[in-house]
C-alpha cells in the first residue's frame, strides 16, 4: 500500500487512496473534498471505496460466482463515511465491536509492534482483503441459496395461517427457514390484518413458539409470551401454564419451547388470551 503519487500513477487500479474517483482509470477513492457519489436506485448513502468497487464490479463478481445479483453493503459505506445509524443525540446502550469494519480494523498493525514496515502493513492489508472477500461471498451464497428460497415457504405458510388458528395470528412453518424479514415484507404486501403474533417451527425434536418483534430491527415483541411463564422450565412451566410438555420460556418472553407441535400451538393460543 502506498500514497506516493508517482507510485499511484504507475498502477493499473487504485483503491481508497489518491483522492481521485475516476472509474475510467480505475481510481476509486472517496476521501477527497467534494466527493458525494451514491449507489443510486433509491440508495442515498454516500459511498466508501468498498461501495464504489461494488457499484462498478459487484454485479460482475456475483454473476461470476452465482449468476445472480444481491444487495449493496450500505453499512460499510456508512461506517467508512462516519454516518450515524440513527438520527438521535442519545448515546447507544451498547457498542457492537464485532461488525466487519471493526474486525478489519483489528487487523491493522499494533502500535506496540516494533516492526512497522510497509511489508508488514501489506501483509495486514492482504489479511483484511481475504476476510472481507470471503465474508462477501459467504453473504451472497447465503442470500441466494438460503434466504431467497425461503420467501415462498413463508408466503405459503402465511396464506395457511387461519388453518392453524381462526383469528390468523399464529403461523406455523412446515420447515424451518429464515422467516423474519420475509414475514414483515409479505404482511405488508398481502395486507395481513391482524398481524402475526407467534411463529411455530421445529428445531430437532422439539417445537418453538416465537413472538414476532414489532419491526425487523427491534427486540421488542408484538405480544411477548405471558409474564407468568417467563424464566420457567420443564415441569414447573407445564404446571403454571397448564400445558403438558413445556420446555422453557425465555426471560424476555420472545421465545419458548415445547416437546410437541400441539403443545407449542397450545402455548401460542393461550398466550393470545393472556396479558
Amino acid at each position: 500500500m502506498s500514497r506516493n503519487r508517482e507510485v499511484l500513477e504507475s498502477l493499473d487500479a487504485v483503491l481508497d487512496v489518491g483522492s481521485v474517483y475516476d472509474p475510467s482509470r480505475d481510481r476509486y477513492d472517496h476521501h477527497q473534498k467534494g466527493f458525494s457519489e451514491v449507489f443510486g436506485h433509491g440508495f442515498t448513502t454516500k459511498m466508501s471505496s468498498a461501495g464504489l468497487v461494488d457499484k462498478h464490479f459487484g454485479m460482475e463478481i456475483i454473476a461470476k460466482e452465482l449468476q445472480l445479483d444481491q444487495g449493496h453493503p450500505h453499512a460499510v459505506d456508512a461506517i467508512d463515511n462516519g454516518i450515524n445509524r440513527y438520527d438521535t443525540d442519545q448515546p447507544p446502550r451498547y457498542v457492537n465491536n464485532t461488525h466487519l469494519s471493526s474486525r478489519v480494523g483489528k487487523l491493522n498493525l499494533d502500535w506496540m509492534d516494533p516492526d512497522q514496515s510497509s511489508e508488514k502493513e501489506n501483509e495486514a492489508f492482504e489479511r483484511a482483503m481475504n476476510l472481507t472477500g470471503s465474508e462477501f461471498l459467504d453473504n451472497v451464497r447465503f442470500h441466494v441459496k438460503s434466504w431467497l428460497p425461503a420467501r415462498s415457504i413463508v408466503a405459503e405458510c402465511l396464506e395457511a395461517r387461519k388453518d392453524i388458528h381462526p383469528n390468523g395470528e399464529i403461523m406455523a412453518l412446515n420447515i424451518f427457514c429464515p422467516w423474519k424479514l420475509h414475514l414483515f415484507e409479505l404482511e405488508e404486501e398481502m395486507k395481513i390484518d391482524p398481524s402475526i403474533k407467534y411463529v411455530l417451527y421445529q428445531v430437532s425434536k422439539h417445537w418453538r413458539v416465537q413472538a414476532v418483534s414489532i419491526s425487523p430491527d427491534k427486540f421488542e415483541s408484538r405480544k411477548p409470551l405471558p409474564s407468568q411463564w417467563r424464566g420457567l422450565r420443564d415441569n414447573e412451566l407445564s404446571t403454571v401454564a397448564g400445558i403438558p410438555g413445556c420446555v422453557f420460556v425465555h426471560m424476555s418472553g420472545f421465545i419458548g419451547g415445547n416437546q410437541s407441535y400441539q403443545g407449542a400451538l397450545s402455548m401460542a393460543k393461550d398466550a393470545l388470551k393472556l396479558l
